[in-house]
C-alpha cells in the first residue's frame, strides 16, 4: 500500500509535465506556423501580380500606376551586412571569451559583467551612437584611408566613403553581436574540465597551443552554436543597421562596394511601412519582404544546425 502511495504523485506529476511539455513544443511550431500564413496571406497580392519576379527583381517603385517590386537588392544587403558582422565580430567574440575564461577572477569577472551589459543596450543607442560619433571617425580613419590606397585597384573599396555604407554598418552590427557571442562562448570554455586544460600544460605547450589542442575541439559544437545566435541576430536587425546603411533604393541597393550605401529588408520595412498604402501594392510588397526575410532566417539556421549535427557526428558525438 505504501508503494502505491508513493508512485501514484509522481505519475500524475509526469502526466502534467509530459502535457505541459508537450504544449510548449506546440506552441513554437503553432507561433512559426501562425506567422507564415499571416504574412503569406497579407501579401498574396504581391506574389500574384509578380510571382517569382517578386524575389528576383532589382526595381523598387511605389508611385501609383508605375508599382514595381523587387526584393533582391535588399536580400543581398541582408546577406552582405551579416556575412561582414559575422567575419569581424565571430573572431573578436572567441578571443574575449578565450580572455574572459582564463583570465584571473578579480579581472574577469567585472569584464565579463560588462560584455554581458553590453547585450541589454537598445540597438537605436548603437545606431545613435554609430551615426554621430563612430561614423566619423571611421570614415576618416579607415575608410578613407583604404579608398586612398585600394580604390584603384580593387572593388571592394571602390566608392566615396561617406561614412553611411555597407562596411560602416556592418562594424556597428558586428559590435552589436559581440556580447552575445562572448557570453555563450565563454561558458562553452568554462565548461572545458580544468583537468584537460592541465594537462595540455603538462605537455610545455603555451596559452594559445593549450586552447588549441584542449579547449576548441571540446568546445566546438558551442562555439559554432554561439555563432548561429550571432547570425540570426545579424540578420534580423533593423534600427541600427537603417540608421548607418544610407538607404540606397532599388538596383542602386545592390552591394558593389564595401563604401557603397545599400539597404536591408529589415530597414526597407522600417523606412516605409508607415507611408505604405493598403489600397496600393506597397503594403503587400512590404509584407511580402518579411516573409522573405523570416524565409531567409530559418533557412540560415537550419542549415547552421545541420552543419552543427555534422560536425557532432565528425567529431563522435551523439
Amino acid at each position: 500500500m505504501l508503494r502505491r502511495r508513493s508512485k501514484q504523485p509522481s505519475t500524475i506529476t509526469d502526466k502534467f509535465f509530459k502535457i505541459g511539455a508537450t504544449i510548449a513544443g506546440a506552441y513554437v511550431l503553432v507561433v512559426i506556423v501562425l506567422m507564415v500564413f499571416e504574412l503569406g496571406t497579407e501579401s498574396a497580392a504581391i506574389w500574384t501580380d509578380h510571382g517569382v519576379e517578386f524575389i528576383t527583381g532589382t526595381d523598387w517603385n511605389a508611385v501609383e500606376g508605375r508599382e514595381s517590386f523587387g526584393v533582391m537588392p535588399y536580400l543581398l544587403g541582408t546577406l552582405a551586412t551579416s556575412a561582414i558582422a559575422m567575419i569581424i565580430g565571430v573572431p573578436l567574440s572567441i578571443g574575449i571569451a578565450m580572455f574572459i575564461s582564463d583570465a584571473p577572477p578579480k579581472i574577469g569577472r567585472p569584464l565579463g559583467f560588462i560584455v554581458e551589459l553590453l547585450a541589454a543596450v537598445p540597438s537605436v543607442i548603437y545606431g545613435l551612437w554609430g551615426l554621430f560619433v563612430f561614423r566619423e571617425y571611421f570614415r576618416d580613419w579607415i575608410e578613407a584611408p583604404l579608398h586612398s590606397a585600394f580604390g584603384a585597384d580593387i572593388w571592394l573599396f571602390s566608392g566615396t566613403p561617406f561614412g553611411l555604407d555597407i562596411l560602416t554598418a556592418s562594424v556597428v552590427l558586428a559590435i552589436m553581436i559581440i556580447p552575445t557571442v562572448s557570453a555563450v562562448s565563454r561558458e562553452v570554455m568554462a565548461a572545458v574540465p580544468q583537468q584537460q586544460k592541465e594537462a595540455a600544460y603538462m605537455l610545455g605547450t603555451t596559452r594559445w597551443e593549450m586552447f588549441r589542442i584542449a579547449v576548441f575541439p571540446y568546445s566546438r559544437i558551442g562555439l559554432a552554436g554561439a555563432a548561429i545566435l550571432g547570425l540570426g541576430r545579424a540578420v534580423g536587425e533593423t534600427m541600427a543597421v537603417t540608421m548607418l546603411i544610407g538607404n540606397a533604393s532599388g538596383a542602386a541597393a545592390i552591394p558593389s562596394s564595401l563604401f557603397a550605401p545599400s539597404q536591408t529588408m529589415s530597414s526597407i520595412i522600417a523606412n516605409e511601412f508607415v507611408e505604405a498604402s493598403p489600397a496600393s501594392l506597397h503594403l503587400p510588397a512590404l509584407i511580402g519582404v518579411g516573409l522573405v526575410l523570416l524565409g531567409t532566417a530559418i533557412c540560415i539556421n537550419v542549415c547552421a544546425h545541420l552543419l552543427v549535427r555534422r560536425m557532432r557526428r565528425a567529431g563522435g558525438m551523439q
